[in-house]
């Protein structure tokens, strides 16, 4: 119920953009991307290597992170006026990791690379702080409800 009520407000409101008539109206905005892809290794098999530590702690780095698995890179841009400065960081961010994965590579389309089940794939791990157990913890759970092939 309140998931319709949700959208008919924001309904309204696009159409109040729309109608407008002001062609300005929304220009200036800024726009950043988290982009995810898998470390893999020459093979095309998930990575069961950590996350590099050059890349800076999964825990505090803002613009390199993992998400579910230890394999799975997650880049954060900041976000940015123009597409081109958007692009150009990420960019920026793509060759940094680049060059801290030795012979690892990143998947880059949306089906997995080979993993051999739910085992195959790293929890990522975010130190032994309460922040960073907290974190592995809720992943862990996540791959207790719904698999860790599904959240890879």
């Amino acid at each position: 119920m309140a998931s319709s009520r949700i959208d008919r407000v924001f309904e309204r409101r696009l159409a109040s953009l729309i109608n407008a008539g002001d062609s300005t109206l929304l220009q200036g905005g800024r726009r950043g991307v988290e982009k995810e892809s898998l470390r893999v290794t020459p093979e095309g098999r998930i990575a069961t290597t950590a996350h590099p530590a050059a890349l800076g702690s999964a825990l505090t780095n803002d613009h390199i992170t993992t998400d579910y698995s230890e394999a799975l890179i997650e880049l954060v841009t900041p976000t940015f006026r123009t597409n081109w400065e958007l692009l150009q960081y990420l960019c920026d961010l793509h060759q940094f990791v680049y060059r801290h994965l030795g012979d690892e590579l990143l998947w880059a389309t949306s089906m997995p690379c080979v993993v051999d089940g739910d085992a195959s794939i790293p929890i990522a791990q975010f130190g032994p702080s309460n922040v960073g157990r907290m974190k592995t913890i809720y992943r862990e759970g996540l791959g207790l409800r719904y698999g860790r092939v599904m959240q890879a």
